[in-house]
């Protein structure tokens, strides 16, 4: 169902950044790319995931980001980018539009972490996950908040349920104040975080936050089990906006 508050969220304020992934190449001047299997400080990226990030596993095509997972004899692949130090955001209403892979064993999000994080660390530095879908709960999107009051296993989540999410594409969001996040899909309210306590252990939302996208493989989450017989599989983004 169209939401009406989505809709007004969007049209009430006014488009300040928008990444289209029109160029030939990414742009490094907004985005890294975070390589490797995140050892030696965080091995599997934290979460026992298996994919080793390149930056070959990805290219602009058509106007989208298109991020491609495989698997070649027991390596798996695939591509990490970041925003960190280049933009970075606090408030607005952010959507991003893309298209899923599937099979069990896939990972795909688009997410934020705090800037502060190399000072405060994770947890403490908060975490915004928009977007998080894995291919062993078909039909099925995670919206997500962690925190140094709740982490790992959160209690500040929501899954929902939509039968046509694997199908074409679809946009994924936050309205993020210094009150409260909402979380949208297709522009329908999904999940609402709006603590009456407002410490930096509950809420460390009032302050930048940079972007995250990126394709996992297995792990805690993801997995643990992997259909090998899935590979290659793409995960499509045509756009980033904030709005403020």
């Amino acid at each position: 169902m169209f939401s009406l508050s989505a809709f007004s969220q969007k049209t009430d304020k006014k488009l300040i950044w928008e990444e289209d992934f029109s160029g030939e190449t990414l742009n490094e001047k907004v985005w890294n790319f975070e390589l490797g299997d995140g050892c030696p400080n965080i091995c599997g990226w934290g979460n026992n995931e298996r994919q080793l990030y390149t930056k070959n596993n990805h290219e602009l095509k058509d106007g989208m980001l298109v991020i491609t997972a495989k698997k070649e004899d027991t390596l798996y692949t695939s591509t990490r980018i970041t925003t960190l130090g280049k933009k970075e955001f606090m408030y607005g209403y952010i959507e991003a539009r893309a298209k899923l892979p599937v099979g069990q064993g896939i990972w795909p999000a688009f997410w934020m972490l705090g800037s502060n994080i190399a000072e405060k660390g994770w947890p403490l530095c908060g975490e915004i996950d928009i977007l998080e879908y894995v291919g062993k709960e078909p039909h099925k999107v995670f919206t997500s908040l962690h925190t140094q009051d709740s982490h790992g296993e959160t209690i500040n989540t929501k899954k929902t349920t939509f039968e046509n999410i694997e199908e074409g594409f679809h946009t994924y969001a936050i309205d993020w104040t210094k009150e409260k996040i909402a979380f949208y899909v297709d522009d329908r309210l999904v999940y609402t975080f709006q603590p009456e306590e407002k410490t930096e252990a509950v809420y460390p939302f009032n302050q930048p936050f940079y972007f995250i996208i990126n394709m996992a493989i297995g792990g805690n989450f993801g997995g643990p089990a992997v259909d090998d017989t899935i590979f290659p599989q793409t995960y499509m983004v045509d756009y980033v906006r904030v709005y403020q």
